[in-house]
């Protein structure tokens, strides 16, 4: 039975690169060994392993390794950690516009006027 693995990779420069591969250790010493001069790693080594995630299904480790991709950092280091209630806080919204935002003030409106 095959395997696919979603990896972060924590770069020397304290960045993280998030991947996906069919064997973990070949794929993390292709990282070191900088095969590829043009690769985000190639510059950031030595890298090293701080998470993996098995799949048995292509498309799953696929849908989420785009999803990785498109967290902050700040997620990342969360999931690093196993800190699933950061992970979730970090995932709400916070946008004045969402329907679940209240604001801590009420806004001024400036058509009513100083009422002083």
């Amino acid at each position: 039975m095959k395997f696919y693995y979603v990896y972060i990779l924590r770069c020397n420069d304290s960045s993280l690169y998030t991947g996906i591969t069919n064997n973990i250790d070949r794929r993390l010493n292709e990282h070191n060994d900088g095969r590829l001069p043009n690769a985000y790693t190639f510059k950031r080594r030595p890298v090293i392993l701080e998470y993996c995630q098995e799949f048995m299904e292509p498309t799953q480790a696929i849908y989420f390794e785009k999803k990785l991709k498109k967290w902050s950092k700040l997620k990342k280091e969360a999931l690093i950690k196993g800190d699933f209630d950061l992970i979730q806080t970090l995932s709400e919204c916070r946008n004045a516009t969402h329907s679940d935002y209240k604001p801590i003030i009420e806004p001024f409106d400036c058509a009513q006027g100083d009422n002083e």
